[in-house]
């Protein structure tokens, strides 16, 4: 039987679906012939960088992979495998959904959401909580996007509330950045972690010739060819005016095909499992059996439709939500059937795996598209751009030329600084949008949003983990390999300040236009930066993903290649939070005081620049200062730790004041400038210890030749620092309502920026 071949295909036709020249040569040299506009569209969004990451992978290539506890390893599957003791292991993954975002922000969110549980729940993992990390312009100030900018976070923020809270899966931390570069293109990267034991672990190969392929979950309809859209066309700011509506989300459709799929998986009816992802049907069924080094055949019409009329191309490219590829074991049809009938969960066999290596297409009897499934999937044409190092702009004053420069501007006094890093968004209380997540739900989370990172017990395993999303994008824009290094450094901080040792990474890197020389250079830093870090934590890179033409009119984002890493505490009593416990307790600065003003946040918001060298990171030193600190809350002797990052010692010492069950105080005796309050310098963390521990902790500290410093001791109502002869002095109470209610402010100040559901 012929191939379908109207409509015709033209090089216009082959452009408009972001195929270069060169690439339909190939497609054509794959085929034997011509395709058909079907095959056009297949090819496009699978040789498209969301599919292919065609001018990333090499980069990717630069990451650590394995590693002793490493069970399911980047790019093998829909998410990383990480062992955890006893027979049990953590499937996890980060993602992006920008774009869709940046269109309609509550749904974009949303279906970001189910898409990233899809992927866990894929491998045989129970999906146990939620992370995200979030960037908006600025919600703040008169700039003429502010308006914009609220609606789209406080739609963002509402999407992942919702999908989360419905589906009855905890969102228990994450982070949130507001900068004018973000501006018309937010980043929404969704983190989804999952627990299973090791037999559960199921694949997405199509194995078995003959195995029956199966459908399940929602129908497919028009609305998710948004995604299909981003994939094949990288729309950037040149093609944003004719964009179609964005995927439609239903949680509650998709919990019951989460509990279908976990119910199935622990039957003997499964050979493989694949989530309806980027291009639907299309990768489903290309990659499965390219995995398995077989072929699939499908038959359109027996796809569930909600939609009539849906031709071949909008069926096949498709992103509609809540959707999984089965390949179920040969006679075991009726169990495939029964659990998803039981589930009231739409459910069709469509085709079987063949033997032939080809993706087969049928649609009522005509052979809509037969392409190789392993040159589609698996050798789409790999690129390693023109990269630049863009023009200095202010990425190369010292600290020096800095301090002059804002030593002859009006400046805010040391006091008045504290309380605008305090109220600035990014530094600011997220507790405006933690209410709006159900962190609670399954009663696992141990420390609640807030903290340097989350905690989650998971009660079958008898585990405690904790997690972190990371990353200073100014720090990377002004030099992104030293950003990308940080980002994980901060991350491992984070964890380390919890009483956890890192296990793990996820990333998500967010950048412009590849075909940009100086956004490919950032990007090619970034991951440079990131792999020479992850080598000296012994943290693997285990999945991740990568969003590239986040730009708009204004131009491009500031680069965010977002760090997700877990960790594994080993007992409950080294759990670890920021805030100070009680009066009368020991604080400790581990790590140098720092001079390093560039890049730094003080800079930003109290002087409106942003220049300057980000802080330098010493590998040995940070490893040093975190397994310290380890060592130190395993001895019992550390009440609280936080981490020093953006805002410096100053923003360090009064977050760790607010302690939920009742601010506290500081009394600090370090006589530094008022600058240097709040520099940035790397691998610092504040400590604070039950006066009969501190000495014990100061004695461990002097022995390894940590740099350490006494800073002073915790008191009630006043954070009080002895400065340079001068003493600075704040109320807890001002402090924490500048900290605590700058976000409501903010997005309260127009009654119509609330969303609507």
């Amino acid at each position: 039987m012929s191939v379908a071949t109207d409509p015709l295909v033209t090089p216009e036709l082959v452009a408009k679906h972001g195929l270069m020249p060169e690439e339909y040569e190939r497609i054509k040299k794959i085929l034997g012939r011509e395709p058909n506009f079907t095959e056009l569209g297949i090819f496009s969004v699978m040789w498209s960088e969301h599919c292919s990451y065609k001018n990333s992978r090499r980069e990717l290539k630069k990451f650590p992979t394995s590693g002793p506890n490493i069970l399911v390893k980047a790019g093998e599957e829909n998410a990383g495998v990480v062992d955890i003791g006893d027979g049990w292991a953590v499937a996890f993954k980060i993602e992006s959904h920008n774009h869709p975002s940046a269109i309609e922000p509550f749904q974009g969110a949303a279906t970001g959401v189910g898409g990233i549980i899809r992927d866990i729940f894929t491998m045989g993992a129970r999906p146990e909580f939620l992370l995200n990390s979030l960037r908006f312009g600025p919600i703040t100030g008169s700039g003429p996007n502010v308006k914009m900018n609220r609606r789209l976070f406080t739609g963002v923020v509402a999407g992942i509330a919702h999908y989360g809270n419905c589906i009855g899966i905890p969102t228990i931390g994450g982070e949130i950045y507001f900068d004018e570069s973000f501006e018309g293109n937010p980043l929404v990267n969704v983190f989804c972690l999952g627990v299973l034991r090791h037999e559960q672990l199921a694949r997405g190969a199509a194995s078995g010739v003959g195995n029956p392929v199966f459908y399940v979950g929602a129908e497919t309809g028009r609305d998710g060819l948004a995604g299909a859209a981003f994939a094949s066309r990288e729309l950037t700011e040149e093609s944003r005016e004719d964009r179609p509506a964005v995927q439609v989300g239903d949680p509650f459709k998709e919990k019951l095909l989460l509990e279908a799929c976990l119910e199935l998986l622990a039957t003997d009816a499964v050979a493989g499992i694949q989530d309806m992802g980027a291009a639907g049907l299309t990768c489903s069924t290309c990659e499965t059996a390219s995995r398995g080094g077989t072929g699939v055949e499908i038959d359109l019409a027996k796809v569930p439709k909600r939609e009539p009329g849906m031709t071949p191309y909008e069926i096949l490219l498709s992103e509609s939500q809540e959707r999984m590829l089965i390949i179920a074991k040969h006679g075991h049809e009726k169990v495939v059937r029964d659990v998803f009938e039981k589930w009231d969960v739409p459910c069709a066999e469509i085709g079987r795996v063949t033997d032939d290596g080809m993706m087969r297409v049928r649609n009522n009897g005509t052979l809509a598209a037969e392409i190789p499934a392993k040159p589609l999937a698996d050798e789409a044409p790999l690129y390693s751009r023109e990269a630049r190092k863009p023009t200095a702009d202010g990425a190369d004053y010292t600290d020096e030329e800095l301090r002059q420069k804002i030593s002859e501007s009006s400046a805010p006094s040391a006091v008045e600084s504290l309380r605008l890093l305090l109220r600035d968004p990014t530094i600011a209380s997220k507790n405006w949008v933690y209410r709006q997540y159900d962190h609670m739900v399954r009663t696992g989370t141990v420390v609640w949003p807030g903290s340097d990172a989350a905690v989650f017990r998971v009660r079958e395993a008898n585990k405690i983990l904790a997690a972190t999303t990371d990353c200073n994008s100014l720090y990377c824009r002004l030099d992104p390999r030293e950003g990308g290094r940080i980002a994980v450094a901060e991350a491992a901080r984070n964890l380390t300040c919890s009483g956890a040792t890192p296990l793990a990474v996820t990333d998500n890197l967010n950048f412009g236009n590849p075909y940009k020389p100086e956004n490919f250079w950032q990007l090619r830093e970034a991951v440079e930066g990131v792999a020479e870090t992850c080598r000296a934590f012994g943290t693997p890179v285990v999945g991740g993903n990568v969003s590239l033409y986040n730009e708009s009119p204004a131009g491009v984002v500031d680069p965010t290649p977002t760090v997700a890493m877990v960790g594994l505490i080993d007992d409950e009593a080294h759990i670890t939070t920021q805030f100070f416990k009680a009066e009368g307790d020991v604080i400790i600065l581990v790590g140098e005081v720092g001079s390093e003003i560039g890049a730094s946040h003080f800079l930003k918001v109290c002087y409106g620049r942003k220049e300057g060298r980000p802080p330098r990171l010493d590998l040995e030193r940070e490893l040093a200062v975190q397994h310290s600190v380890r060592e130190l809350i395993r001895a019992g002797f550390v009440r609280s730790a936080h981490d020093c990052s953006e805002g410096g010692l100053a923003v360090t010492l009064a977050e760790s004041c607010f302690n939920p069950s009742g601010p506290l105080g500081a009394e600090i005796d370090l006589a530094i400038s008022p600058q240097a309050l709040f520099n940035e310098a790397q691998s610092r963390i504040v400590i604070s210890c039950a006066p009969e521990h501190a000495e014990k902790a100061l004695s461990v500290l002097e022995k390894k030749k940590i740099p350490h410093r006494r800073l002073g001791h915790v008191i009630t109502k006043t954070l009080r620092l002895k400065d340079a002869g001068a003493e600075l002095a704040w109320p807890i109470d001002d402090l924490y309502d500048d900290w605590f209610h700058a976000i409501r402010r903010a997005v309260d100040t127009e009654t119509d920026s609330m969303p609507s559901l």
